[in-house]
């Protein structure tokens, strides 16, 4: 068969799977697309729902495969896991979908040993980080989604409050995607000003740092409150995803906070956390040491401390 090109794999084709797949029809940044679950079923049916809507679309060869399918991968994409159960604490689900990633990585390097892996499956970084230690690969080219969606959401949260377009929103959220994220105030800024500032100066808003923190705490627990109301968060994630693999395949060097190996940030080593990077065809091409002020570094280090005691409690 003819290879075309960009091809993705996806592993794993629940909620975010499929609906990451759909909007790769929809942007027609693949031409080729290649499903993959354990349950090899639901991965025939969700490609049959998909081709059945090509005639509306961009020219997809999409298809249900297994791990050989991977081969000539721009990127594979790794989505399969479990979601947290009530009452289950983040080292239970680390450890169960610890399992499910060792037993992918080594399959899929097998094949595609020159693909850009993106790691998706809860919790993200400690995955992301057993993701690049299983497949021996160049750090740059395992990233994991990390806090592009919390960022996203931080974003437009933010234009609500102030009345302006997202785009106009330059902040990020850093960290941990979890508990221990945190939100760079610092650096903050609309259109070129510090938020404090525009908020007093032209939206008339008088209480601008407590209404800051009231955000980050909304934009932080906003996952918890859809799952609640519909099940999973699925549509949010897979947009946020789909501009990764667009960076990627168009090697667009966007500044992204996407789940990378850093050292000698801060103090802290040796780990996979949120941080802005720039992403390009070869993955993460480098990531930038992004000024913090004082309360921000003992946060970072706080969450980056979360994440190496998981990681230690799993064997890595």
């Amino acid at each position: 068969m003819k290879r075309l090109k960009p091809k993705i794999a996806i592993v794993g084709t629940g909620y975010v799977g499929s609906t990451y797949a759909y909007t790769l029809i929809i942007s027609g940044l693949a031409r080729e697309i290649v499903l993959i679950d354990q349950n090899h079923k639901l991965a025939i049916g969700v490609a049959m729902d998909l081709n059945h809507g090509l005639s509306f679309s961009v020219p997809t060869h999409l298809y249900a495969g297994n791990y050989s399918d991977c081969a000539h991968s721009d990127i594979v994409v790794i989505t399969a896991g479990s979601n947290r159960k009530p009452g289950q604490t983040r080292n239970d689900l680390a450890k169960e979908n610890v399992a499910v990633i060792n037993d992918i990585i080594p399959k899929a390097v097998k094949y595609a040993p020159n693909a850009v892996y993106m790691i998706v499956t809860n919790p993200v970084d400690v995955l992301t980080y057993v993701s690049l230690k299983l497949s021996g690969l160049p750090a740059g080219q395992v990233i994991g989604s990390g806090t592009v969606l919390d960022t996203a959401r931080l974003k437009y949260t933010l234009a609500e409050y102030y009345k302006v377009d997202t785009g106009n929103i330059h902040a990020y959220i850093i960290g941990e995607h979890g508990d221990t994220e945190l939100p760079v105030w610092s650096n903050a800024q609309i259109g070129g000003m510090p938020l404090e500032r525009y908020g007093r100066e032209y939206a008339g808003l008088p209480n601008v740092e407590q209404d800051l923190e009231n955000i980050f705490q909304d934009v932080k627990n906003s996952a918890k409150q859809i799952i609640e109301a519909k099940g999973a968060t699925n549509y949010s994630i897979a947009l946020a995803m789909q501009k990764i693999t667009r960076s990627v395949l168009r090697n667009e060097n966007s500044i992204l906070p996407v789940s990378t190996l850093i050292n000698d940030f801060y103090g802290v080593n040796d780990v996979c956390i949120s941080i802005p990077a720039h992403v390009t065809r070869k993955g993460v091409d480098k990531y930038l040491k992004i000024k913090l002020n004082e309360k921000e570094q003992q946060m970072f280090t706080h969450s980056a401390d979360k994440l190496k005691g998981i990681l230690k409690s799993i064997g890595f």
